[in-house]
């Protein structure tokens, strides 16, 4: 039934959809290249995965994974800001120190499994109303950070945090410190993309050293996804559309998949495919409409300087 998979892939695109939170506030907010993603993603699975199988709360693991991701994301913005350290390789210094630090809290192991283990979506019924109800339970976690988000965007702190993406020198100028909140964005950042790693262990069943590979890439396709369909002109209607995206962006991957001439080791490539377009898109639209403005303003001028005289006197 076409349902089905719909739903999983509704149910997968609001698990993403934290983590695509986060490469919001970095790729859109503070205009940023952070690559820590792939690693903090996989970071925050760990933590989540061995403190629930070792009889920890789901919920507190949850927490410990989100507080994980911010120091992940601290390290990085320290070593770009204070290091001095170009922002790409100061998150692909710490991707890879990050892939060490993971092996070590899955205690040596490539992956830990959490089958049987206590998490926060046990004894969900599997549907509610025909809809998955770990998508439900998510739904409401991603709504209850989108909010939080945007009201952070609005405060004081968060509106230095917009405008040191926009214009550094500006914000410098009102005495702002740009070093505090570009650490402090890339923090929030990674602390989102940690905690959408531990729902995803939870959800899959497991913690893998591997699973945060092209984190980045699914990121960035839900940020411009949603934003080419959905637009990003306030930050509500930005991270909405980042919400979106992600779901589209699932749904897009899952009939992908469906077609024959694609096998499930081509999702990378569906992926490239998918954010090529998403990219190239606005950009096609946006010389088209020049093109039309063009044509009709050639069309008026062509008017006024041939006017009708027919019918004169």
């Amino acid at each position: 039934m076409l349902w089905n998979p719909l739903s999983g892939a509704i149910e997968l695109g609001l698990l993403y959809a934290l983590m695509a939170l986060g490469v919001y506030i970095t790729f859109r907010i503070l205009d940023f290249p952070d690559l820590t993603v792939d690693g903090s993603f996989t970071t925050g699975a760990a933590i989540a995965a061995i403190m629930i199988s070792n009889g920890s709360s789901p919920w507190v693991a949850c927490l410990a994974a989100f507080v994980g991701g911010l120091v992940a994301g601290a390290c990085t913005g320290l070593l770009h800001t204070k290091g001095k350290i170009n922002g790409l390789l100061s998150g692909i210094l710490m991707m890879i120190a990050l892939y060490s630090i993971n092996m070590r809290i899955l205690d040596g192991k490539p992956n830990i499994s959490l089958l049987g283990a206590d998490t926060v979506f046990s004894g969900l019924p599997r549907k509610v109303w025909e809809i998955s109800s770990i998508a439900l339970v998510m739904l409401v976690i991603t709504i209850i950070v989108k909010i939080l988000l945007d009201l952070f965007m609005k405060t004081d702190l968060g509106l230095a945090l917009r405008a040191t993406g926009d214009n550094k020198r500006m914000i410098r100028s009102f005495g702002a410190n740009t070093d505090t909140t570009t650490i402090i964005g890339v923090s929030l950042s990674n602390g989102l993309v940690a905690l959408s790693g531990a729902f995803i262990a939870q959800q899959s069943g497991f913690a893998d050293i591997t699973m945060g590979i092209g984190m980045i890439v699914i990121g960035l396709a839900s940020v411009i996804i949603g934003e080419a369909i959905f637009g990003a002109r306030t930050v509500f209607r930005a991270t909405l559309a980042v919400i979106l995206g992600s779901i589209v962006y699932r749904i897009v991957v899952t009939f992908a998949l469906r077609i024959d001439w694609f096998e499930t080791s081509d999702l990378k490539l569906i992926t490239a495919i998918i954010v090529i377009i998403a990219l190239v898109f606005p950009t096609v639209r946006r010389v088209l409409k020049q093109k039309s403005m063009a044509k009709k303003r050639s069309a008026e001028l062509l008017g006024s300087a041939n006017p009708n005289t027919g019918g004169g006197r």
